[in-house]
């Protein structure tokens, strides 16, 4: 692979994945909104968790799931757009994988926004929609299915997607690229929880969140996963 086609190819991932469109649609159609600051209650305390993210999901909590599905389907275009243009363009080359990973980059820490930006789940199935679109679906449904049926663990169900994500691409590719790929997004999507991560230490540590069901619901793709569970009615609401 060429070194100046490499760089391109992370250059324009990762200056496109730093758009934020939660920030876009925010001041476009619900000005007084901002999706940087959303702070939830801990069920039974007056403890405040802070989300450290902006994304599709801290707008959809303050303006509605309309203008979350919006902000979701431009974080994912953003990705998959540049991707599938270094797929089309260098055919048989990784060149792609990296512009995908740029792009999950830019969208964790954005040049344009002082590096605060998504968790990166968005960035990383819009750019499987190019890599492998039939593996968008298998390993988010897998994921959920596995965490919240076979294991019923919600926690697992919110990360399971991700970790199904390298042996999908084993299956389907067995291209150490893609694997490789695969790993390095988990490692940036970890990374990028570790804010997250401290608050439920902490939390833990001081006694509050025990129940993983309340903890993971602190997150919001956590939320979502648990109103799936719930609709299934695999897990019910304390009384």
């Amino acid at each position: 692979m060429n070194t100046s086609l490499i760089l391109m190819a992370a250059g324009i991932g990762y200056l496109f994945g730093s758009v934020s469109f939660a920030r876009v649609v925010a001041r476009l159609f619900a000005p007084g909104i901002d999706p940087s600051n959303v702070r939830l209650n801990i069920q039974n305390t007056d403890e405040k968790f802070q989300v450290g993210v902006t994304s599709a999901t801290t707008l959809s909590m303050q303006g509605g799931p309309k203008l979350g599905f919006l902000t979701a389907v431009l974080d994912m275009l953003k990705v998959a757009l540049p991707t599938l243009y270094f797929k089309t363009q260098y055919p048989g080359e990784f060149y792609f994988l990296v512009t995908a990973l740029a792009g999950m980059i830019g969208h964790v820490w954005p040049v344009w926004y002082r590096f605060k930006g998504g968790r990166g789940l968005t960035a990383v199935y819009g750019a499987m929609f190019t890599v492998d679109w039939v593996g968008t679906f298998v390993t988010f449904f897998g994921g959920m299915l596995l965490g919240i049926i076979v294991i019923r663990d919600l926690l697992v169900a919110y990360l399971s997607g991700l970790w199904l994500l390298v042996i999908w691409l084993w299956f389907r590719t067995h291209e150490m690229a893609y694997v490789w790929y695969g790993l390095a997004a988990n490692l940036v999507f970890l990374f990028s929880m570790i804010p997250e991560i401290k608050q439920y230490l902490d939390l833990r540590r001081r006694g509050f969140g025990a129940d993983i069901g309340e903890t993971v619901q602190l997150t919001g793709m956590g939320r979502g996963i648990y109103r799936f569970a719930k609709r299934l009615k695999l897990i019910r609401d304390p009384k």
